[in-house]
């Protein structure tokens, strides 16, 4: 089954994700990065067996908020990110990007 965007008929996943006139480097490079971050979160949330109800009680954040978050149907402002790292017991850092040459 193929799907017609913008005149651009996509047969796969692939084929959208790997086409420089709909996505740029940069673009697909932040998609992976939010993917990578949520799932992170989510990740570390479930090791420590925090329901997103317990979670937004020691954050002071709505339990909507964080599911929409982890549903990456919203940004997180940069406080709201610190809110949600520190009872997950992580912090966030800039690092040396080891790939950027």
């Amino acid at each position: 089954m193929s799907k017609t965007i913008n005149g651009m008929e996509y047969t796969t996943f692939d084929d959208l994700w790997n086409d420089p006139e709909l996505l740029t480097q940069a673009e697909k490079e932040e998609i992976q990065l939010r993917i990578d971050f949520v799932g992170k979160l989510i990740e570390a949330r479930e090791q420590k067996g925090i329901s997103q109800k317990r979670l937004s009680e020691m954050t002071g954040l709505k339990q909507p908020a964080i599911a929409r978050l982890e549903s990456m149907k919203a940004t997180p402002q940069l406080d709201t990110i610190f809110k949600i790292l520190k009872p997950l017991g992580y912090t966030l850092a800039i690092v040396p990007d080891t790939k950027a040459e």
